[in-house]
């Protein structure tokens, strides 16, 4: 695509757009409540899908009219699943309107009013930079980093939303939930006392095996950026990018003050073939806080194995098993369960999202999805080195994970982390 192109577009977005684009370039949403708001996605994997469905079902006046993702065929796939969902009929967008390649997520939001951005974790803090930069209000799946400099720029961006009065919205889903809202309620209104200990798991088989071998690649970039999951620079590794949704827990149960230290374990035991990658098949790590409680933290993917995925809050005066809505007194007595029901939690982050839009009233959650990221960060990297790291080195790190560019040519694959011998940066 050429300059003048992009130009092109963008001269033409903006007089289509009108009064409308710039007030919401201005971060203030003026325009009537039946206008027309364009949306944009950024990353056409399921995710990615998903959260495009959820958008045009939370506003009947929004129409999703471009697309962006490094593969075309992806796009090009995604387009046609949109079409046949149950909002096809606003899914309106003309080929000019469909981006690939490395610089896809500029055009993206150089020509809509709402981003969503669901790429791989790597690609969050620059993408959420020009969005925000752009006067964009943006859905932000989670993660939103992989590494100590990521996590500094997103914390400059959620500022500058903060700033320019606009919504950014994090894909921490479970924090939408209503039995989950309704149970850390009772957490912080003490009902169990003051927090003595907080235990997390996410123990299961695993996620998607790599869909493409070497030789179906064209190159090295196109053969890791298909199995993004299973490269550190593009995931953060599964306990940053799958377990990021306990850790989550753990922060909103501690009023998401950050641990002072942590220290851990882990490695590759089950998935030790080359298609792997180099990221871990366990973690275990253990978080303190400045008061002396203490959050253990294990996650896991081995198959035929043991699974579990529970969250435990332990006070002075009682528990709470998270997952399950139920707080229990220190003799194991049911004293409370959330009875209610729950709409998806996946829809109601969107539906309140377009509401802050509509109303001039901006969510953002960006202190929370950046701390968040942070502990799942700081997991990781005191399990690569085998080191206790505090909070403030795991956020001040020097370790870029980026490649040295982004091309279709040749990248090799850092080498898996050997705790006790891989340095801290």
């Amino acid at each position: 695509m050429t300059t003048s192109r992009r130009d092109a577009l963008k001269t033409t977005a903006t007089a289509l757009g009108g009064a409308l684009a710039a007030s919401l370039n201005s971060g203030v949403y003026a325009a009537g409540a039946t206008d027309t708001l364009k949306v944009g996605l950024v990353g056409c994997g399921g995710r990615g899908g998903g959260a495009a469905v959820n958008a045009l079902s939370a506003d009947p006046h929004t129409r999703l009219v471009a697309m962006g993702d490094v593969f075309g065929d992806r796009l090009e796939n995604k387009l046609t699943a949109l079409k046949k969902s149950g909002v096809g009929d606003r899914v309106d967008v003309v080929p000019e309107m469909r981006f690939s390649g490395f610089d896809n997520f500029k055009h993206v939001a150089d020509n809509v009013d709402v981003v969503m951005l669901a790429t791989p974790p790597h690609f969050r803090p620059q993408h959420l930079r020009y969005a925000v930069e752009a006067g964009k209000h943006v859905f932000v799946e989670k993660p939103v980093a992989v590494d100590g400099p990521g996590i500094r720029s997103v914390l400059a961006s959620v500022k500058l939303a903060a700033q320019k009065n606009l919504s950014i919205v994090s894909g921490l889903c479970w924090r939408y939930h209503q039995g989950m809202r309704e149970t850390f309620a009772r957490v912080h209104d003490g009902t169990i006392g003051e927090i003595t200990a907080l235990q997390c798991s996410y123990n299961s088989g695993g996620v998607w095996d790599p869909r493409k071998t070497r030789e179906q690649c064209k190159s090295d970039m196109e053969y890791q950026l298909r199995n993004w999951y299973y490269y550190t620079w593009l995931s953060g590794d599964f306990n940053v990018e799958q377990h990021i949704h306990s850790l989550d827990k753990i922060g909103w149960a501690m009023h998401d003050k950050p641990p002072v230290r942590a220290s851990g374990s882990g490695g590759r035991q089950q998935r030790t073939a080359a298609k792997y990658g180099n990221i871990f098949d366990h973690f275990n790590i253990v978080y303190e806080y400045e008061n002396g409680v203490k959050a253990f933290a294990r996650c896991r993917h081995f198959r035929g194995c043991a699974n579990d995925v529970t969250d435990h809050i332990f006070g002075s005066k009682g528990r709470v098993d998270v997952m399950r809505h139920r707080i229990f007194d220190l003799k194991g007595n049911l004293v409370w369960r959330f009875k209610g029901r729950s709409k998806s939690m996946y829809q109601v982050e969107h539906d309140e999202f377009f509401a802050s839009i509509r109303d001039g009233k901006p969510i953002n959650n960006g202190d929370y999805m950046s701390k968040s990221t942070m502990l799942a960060i700081m997991g990781r990297m005191v399990a690569y080195t085998g080191k206790q790291l505090t909070w403030d080195q795991v956020l001040n790190s020097k370790q870029d994970l980026r490649p040295p560019k982004y091309d279709w040519g040749k990248l090799d694959v850092a080498p898996v982390a050997i705790p006790g011998v891989t340095p801290f940066a």
